[in-house]
This record gives structure tokens, C-alpha cells and sequence, in this order.
């Protein structure tokens, strides 16, 4: 480019007046008259064009395009601007500036342009492979689901990397999941027995050893299940990438091509591993993920309170609102154990454990695993809790709770109750008529202190009576007009005043959405409430339009 500088910079004319220093310039010149002959060339450019001789026709001489870009310029006017041309010559691009003179003579300065404009090539290939993993980072990650994730990649890859796309998951039992697509289309999950050894290279991807190089791989001996459905012709290369994880492999992806395609060559195998690496890492993550969902689900699953229902003649109901309603468990909970037969006892058992969420649920499930194997000395409540107070001392926590049991049989039309509390609010019963009562029970918290007490009290319900067991959660729940003032005890007593007669269910579903309603949106404990009713034996029938009605047989 400074040659082409210097010469524009010379006075326009005869090659005398250009100068006659362009002969020993080291890029190709050549000069032509107004005619398009050759009046001369120096030594690079009869190097670059051997038939460049004195009285040669451009035409004969030189590429198409220089020859026609000089007969464009040569006797113009000398004022118009005279435009450089480019063109291709052998294997080199060329850059051609032409310099008139007056006699419609034109001095053409040839400049190597290739290596220039490969440099170019490479940085647009390099910017668009980097756009392309920044948004297959984007997709990819977008999601924690496995099979979406699986349909991200294949697709991408099938696009961008070749022609088809098979994703070979780790296997499950002896199957492998598959997922496969043709030209970034739709991708197809299936499931197969296959031999990962029939694909040279498979197994050890699989396994999350480098990949083997695609020439070595035959397309021809490729098994029928590793090439996707949909894929018209031949294959003419493959390539196999591992899917690397979080320390242990993701699975394998095998790229094909059709055969009038270029095969992979090394820096589109080094590009494809870039692509795996990435694709490797969030089906890890995403299968991680599914995993401890699974795990989580499980053991939730003997975390989250029961779903009650009527028992041996007797309703149950329970309702349970976790501290946060992003979660599920916390450290109230309730259970109900059924007697072997009708003339066995029931327990039911509701309790609050110190502390919220996941710490405090860890102990709610040892304290009902426990109670569970205590569940034969069901017959004496004192010394029940007098052996799981024992248990949670010996173990490392240094929580405590408070519980109440209630053993319930059915006698005919009534149901007897024992009712024991440790430490917690006594349950309240709710008669026929109206009145709300106070169960005569009192006892010590469990996980405390090294003795406890308890007092247990006798109640008999009459059919449509309901014994209602319920945590602090309840009446300590803050909120009302101005959000600080407490439900309480005597708005819970009216709450369950006018549900005499009510199913457990409703006597449950009317305190909770007081409850909530009384909360609005401001931060709780948890809630918890266990509802036990007498049956109702005959059908409410009206006397008169006025008069609340009588039971009849």
C-alpha cells in the first residue's frame, strides 16, 4: 500500500513523468496504453503474469478482470476518480490501483490482497463460532430439563456442526436413551439396547476419554440406529465427541455428514468438542438436577402431612400452611394412626417443633418415625412421651416441641377421646349447641428437660361435636387492620362456634381461611390444625321455615 501512495502521488502524464523507479518496485506493475497493449511490466509483475510482454494485448496476458477494469479507465477524463479493482489470479486474490496518465496510458499497481482477506475470513469464522457457543451457552442453560436439553443439542448441532445429530445418554438399566435430528429439525427421543462398540470410538466417549479422530471412523460401517431417521444419502464422514459433565460423562454425541459434504477437518473436530464441552456441562447440571428433584420428592413424601379421612366411624381432616409459601414442609406437622380394628383406638397426633423450614422438618420427621415405633404403648400416653422425650434428648439437636395425642374409639353414637398435651395449647371442643370448651390437659414440652409430666383428659363427643387440636401458629398469627394484632384464642373460639354441627372438613377449611384472612400477606409461623368429629347419625330436617331444625331417624 505505501507503493501505491507514493505513486498516486506522482503528477498524472507519460511514464517519464510517473517515474521510472516503479520498475524496481517490488509489487507486480504493469503499464498500458489507451489501446489495452502492454507497454511495460517490471520484473514482479512478469514473474506474476509470464505472458505480460511488450505489445501483448491485456487480454492475453493478464486476468479478465484487470483487462476490463483497464478498458473502463484508460482515456477517461482525468478529473473522474479512477476506482481500485479486485480479482482472483491462480490461488492469490489481487488488488489492483490504477494510476492514469495523460495520454490515456495506465499505470496498474498490483497488491497481494490473500493473506489479508484469509485473516479477515478466519476473524468473521472465529466471531460467528463464538456467537454461536455464547448462544448455545444461552439455550442450554436455559432450562434444567434434561430432554430439553437433549433437543437443544442435537438441534444445535445438526445445524451448525453437520448435517445430523445423535446424542447418546449414559445408559439407564440396559437401555440408552436416544435423541436425534436431521438438518436442526425436530429432534426424536427413543430408547434402545445397543452396542456402543459397533461406532469405533463410542464406548470410550461414553466413558469420557477423548475423542477419536473422524478419519478413522468408516461411515459405511456404521450400525443402522446411529444414524438418525430422516437422514437422506449416505453418510460421507462421522465424528464422535464426548459429553463431558460434572465428574462423571454426560453422554456422547455422534455428528454426521452427508457424502458431497466436506469431511471434518481439524479445527471443525477441535470446534465440535468446544460445542460438546459446553452442551457436556448443562446436561449435567440438568440431570444433577432431576436427580436431587427425585431424592427431594421422596423424602418429602414422609415429610408432608397425611391425607386424612374418615377412620372406623370417625372424621379426620387436618390442614397444614408452611411458614413461607415457596415451601412445603416446616415444623408443624399432624398424624393419624388407625386402629386395628373399630374397637380400637385411633392416635392422632399434632405437634410444633422449635424452629422453621428444613431443620426444623428434619426433626419433625424423627419425632413421627418415632411415635410411629411407640405406637403399641399408644395405651398409655404419659409414658409415651415420657420415651420419645428420652430420644430426643440422646440425639444432637438441641431443639424441642410440643405435641398433643389424642387416642379416639367410637362407642355407639359418641366418640370417646383421651387427650394428653406436652406443652402445647389444649384442644377446644366445639359441642352441638355452640359452646366451646377447653380439653383439661396440660403437660411439659418434650426435648427439654429430663422428666416431664402430663395430664390427660376425657372427653366424649356427641354425634356433630368436633374436637379441634390446633398449633400456636394459629392464635399467634399477626395481622387484622393495622397487621400487629394477633388472631387469638376468643376469635378462634368464635371461628369455631358457628361450625357446630360442621364435617371435620369444614371446620378445618372455615380457621384457615379466617386465618389467612386475618394474615393477608405479612410473614407466620406455621399452621397447623387437626379436626376430629362424631359423625352426625340422622339427617337435619326443618321443622318450619324459622326454627334451626331437629334430628330425625
Amino acid at each position: 500500500m505505501t507503493i501505491f501512495e507514493d505513486a498516486s502521488a506522482q503528477p498524472h502524464g507519460s511514464p517519464p513523468s510517473i517515474g521510472a523507479s516503479w520498475m524496481g518496485a517490488p509489487y507486480p506493475v504493469v503499464l498500458a496504453d489507451a489501446g489495452g497493449r502492454i507497454v511495460e511490466a517490471n520484473v514482479a509483475a512478469a514473474t506474476l503474469f509470464p505472458g505480460a510482454l511488450r505489445g501483448v494485448a491485456l487480454d492475453d496476458a493478464v486476468p479478465y478482470w484487470l483487462a476490463d477494469a483497464h478498458r473502463r479507465i484508460a482515456g477517461r477524463d482525468l478529473a473522474a476518480p479512477a476506482r481500485s479493482v479486485r480479482g482472483r489470479h491462480r490461488n492469490l486474490t489481487l488488488e489492483a490501483h490504477p494510476t492514469p496518465g495523460a495520454n490515456g496510458d495506465v499505470v496498474w499497481w498490483l497488491v497481494d490482497d490473500t493473506d489479508r482477506l484469509l485473516a479477515e475470513s478466519a476473524l468473521r469464522g472465529e466471531q460467528e463460532r463464538t456467537a454461536f457457543l455464547a448462544e448455545t451457552s444461552t439455550r442450554l442453560l436455559a432450562s434444567l430439563n434434561v430432554q430439553r436439553c437433549m433437543d437443544v443439542t442435537v438441534r444445535l448441532a445438526a445445524e451448525h456442526l453437520a448435517d445430523a445429530a445423535l446424542l447418546v445418554a449414559p445408559v439407564n438399566g440396559r437401555q440408552y436413551p436416544l435423541a436425534g435430528s436431521v438438518g436442526g429439525g425436530a429432534a426424536r427421543h427413543t430408547t434402545a439396547r445397543i452396542d456402543p462398540a459397533s461406532v469405533p470410538g463410542l464406548s470410550e466417549a461414553l466413558q469420557g476419554f477423548p475423542p477419536v479422530l473422524s478419519r478413522w471412523i468408516a461411515p459405511s460401517a456404521l450400525p443402522e440406529w446411529a444414524v438418525p431417521d430422516g437422514f437422506a444419502g449416505p453418510v460421507g464422514s462421522v465424528a464422535v465427541c464426548p459429553l463431558p459433565g460434572h465428574g462423571v460423562p454426560a453422554g456422547a454425541l455422534i455428528l454426521l455428514r452427508h457424502s458431497d459434504h466436506a469431511a471434518f477437518d481439524a479445527s471443525e473436530e477441535v470446534f465440535a468438542r468446544l460445542f460438546a464441552a459446553r452442551a457436556g456441562s448443562a446436561l449435567s447440571a440438568a440431570r444433577l438436577y432431576s436427580e436431587q428433584t427425585s431424592i427431594t420428592a421422596t423424602l418429602m413424601a414422609d415429610l408432608l402431612p397425611p391425607a386424612l379421612r374418615q377412620v372406623h366411624g370417625v372424621e379426620f381432616a387436618g390442614g397444614y400452611r408452611a411458614s413461607r409459601d415457596t415451601e412445603r414442609i416446616g415444623g408443624d406437622f399432624y398424624d393419624v394412626h388407625p386402629g386395628a380394628g373399630p374397637g380400637q383406638e385411633t392416635l392422632a397426633v399434632l405437634g410444633d417443633v422449635c424452629g422453621k423450614g428444613l431443620d426444623a422438618a428434619v426433626l419433625t420427621g424423627k419425632i413421627r418415625n418415632t411415635l410411629q415405633a411407640l405406637l403399641p404403648m399408644a395405651d398409655d400416653h404419659e409414658n409415651m412421651l415420657r420415651l420419645l422425650n428420652g430420644a430426643l434428648l440422646s440425639s444432637s439437636h438441641t431443639r424441642f416441641a410440643t405435641l398433643v395425642l389424642a387416642s379416639v374409639v367410637r362407642r355407639g353414637g359418641q366418640v370417646r377421646l383421651r387427650l394428653t398435651s406436652a406443652g402445647h395449647p389444649p384442644p377446644l371442643i366445639v359441642r352441638h349447641s355452640g359452646a366451646v370448651e377447653e380439653a383439661d390437659t396440660s403437660g411439659t414440652l418434650i426435648g427439654a428437660l429430663p422428666r416431664i409430666r402430663a395430664r390427660t383428659a376425657h372427653v366424649d363427643l356427641a354425634p356433630g361435636e368436633t374436637c379441634l387440636m390446633y398449633t400456636d401458629g394459629i392464635t399467634e398469627a399477626r395481622g387484622g387492620p393495622l397487621g400487629d394484632a394477633m388472631f387469638g384464642e376468643a376469635r378462634l373460639r368464635a371461628a369455631v362456634a358457628d361450625c357446630a354441627g360442621m364435617p371435620a372438613e369444614a371446620v378445618v377449611e372455615r380457621v384457615q381461611v379466617l386465618a389467612a384472612d386475618w394474615i393477608g400477606g405479612r410473614r407466620h409461623d406455621d399452621l397447623a390444625l387437626v379436626a376430629i368429629t362424631a359423625p352426625q347419625l340422622a339427617h337435619l330436617t326443618a321443622v318450619d321455615g324459622h326454627t334451626p331444625g331437629r334430628y330425625t331417624a
